[in-house]
């Protein structure tokens, strides 16, 4: 298959590049019919990575021929659709896998604490009752808050309980391993980011400051897999792959925060300070740390200040004639910049067209 699609392509591809040497309408008509053969021949995402005909055909999208353009364009559509519709497919088979993992861990807390379970049951729905699908958060259902339970709570008490930090039981429910997506380059920046999330709660331990170290509770509370898997998901679906044309972006976004020295920024993320969607559009000044962002701010200001200060005056002379305008309005200032037993080089500027010149 992969070199039959390779075959077609070169063919389409030489009749292309022979319409704009001057070549005949003919070899139009055979480039569009190359084209079609292509939709027609079954191809999967792996094929079009292996043979690199999807990005290949993107020159042709831009050809001159109106006709090959069009083609071109609506088979490129076409392909994105099968890759959109083989990702949903393999995204269906890790989702029952999640499900049974979430219950499996449900089941266990309600034996060891039943009454704990009673109480936070639909807290533990409400916040953990989602699964990944497509690389992407989805949830599986609103649920309703019972209006009163054994214990006698009332339905505001309960609504109370669904607004505070989730019990100490709800830590049973963090994923103790990532979850794949069948593509090994997006399953490795989901473990790079995992693995940068989960040093979050050491770094806050640690830091020196008392505002960051009292939030050390709800960063617990956070699990670092989930988060890495709803932002690389993020990231593919407004970036695409780490491979294409948006890699520099990636290495930036991975940089940051990955960086020892940019602890802020990771700490944001995980805690959902920063939503997944807004760092794939995050400027490299926004995800730097809070120092470095009070030193750009410093120097911002700093290299302002300049700018508005006027330069000291300068004595207008006619000693002088410009050589461009014929005028005799000059400024002028001396340098040394020869030894020291030689006369000083004098710089000399015409104030009416700004010519510049020098003399000894």
């Amino acid at each position: 298959m992969e070199e039959e699609l390779l075959e077609t392509f070169g063919a389409a591809k030489r009749a292309a590049d022979r319409t704009q040497n001057g070549g005949k309408y003919t070899e139009v008509e055979r480039c569009v019919s190359a084209l079609r053969r292509l939709k027609k021949i079954p191809v999967t995402r792996k094929s079009l990575v292996a043979t690199l005909v999807g990005k290949k055909l993107r020159l042709l999208t831009k050809h001159s021929q109106g006709e090959i353009r069009t083609v071109a364009n609506d088979l490129l559509q076409y392909w994105k659709n099968l890759v959109v519709q083989e990702s949903s497919k393999n995204n269906k088979k890790i989702v029952p896998k999640v499900e049974k993992k979430i219950e499996q861990a449900m089941k266990l807390k309600a034996d060891r604490n039943p009454k704990a379970a009673s109480k936070c049951v639909e807290t533990d729905k409400a916040q953990y009752g989602r699964v990944k699908q497509n690389g992407e958060v989805a949830k599986l259902g609103s649920v309703k808050s019972e209006k009163a339970n054994s214990d006698g709570f009332s339905k505001d008490e309960n609504m109370e309980t669904l607004s505070k930090k989730p019990p100490l039981d709800t830590y049973s429910l963090k994923l103790n391993s990532m979850v794949k997506c069948n593509d090994p380059v997006r399953d490795k920046i989901r473990e790079l980011i995992a693995e940068a999330f989960s040093r979050v709660p050491k770094e806050t331990a640690e830091s020196k400051t008392d505002e960051v170290r009292n939030i050390l509770d709800e960063v617990d509370a956070c699990d670092p897999i989930r988060v890495a898997v709803s932002v690389e998901s993020a990231l593919f679906e407004k970036l695409g792959l780490s491979t294409g044309s948006q890699k520099y972006k990636y290495r930036s976004i991975m940089f940051n925060l990955r960086d020892n020295n940019n602890k802020d920024f990771r700490r944001r993320a995980l805690l959902g300070h920063v939503k997944p969607q807004e760092i794939a559009t995050m400027a490299t000044q926004d995800m730097a740390s809070d120092d470095r962002k009070a030193a750009y701010k410093q120097l911002k200001e700093k290299l302002l200040f300049k700018c508005e200060r006027r330069a000291a005056p300068k004595a207008i002379t006619d000693q002088f004639k410009c050589g461009r305008c014929g005028q005799r309005k000059t400024t002028y200032y001396q340098m040394q910049t020869r030894s020291a037993d030689e006369p000083m080089t004098t710089f000399v500027t015409c104030v009416n067209c700004n010519n510049h010149w020098k003399f000894c």
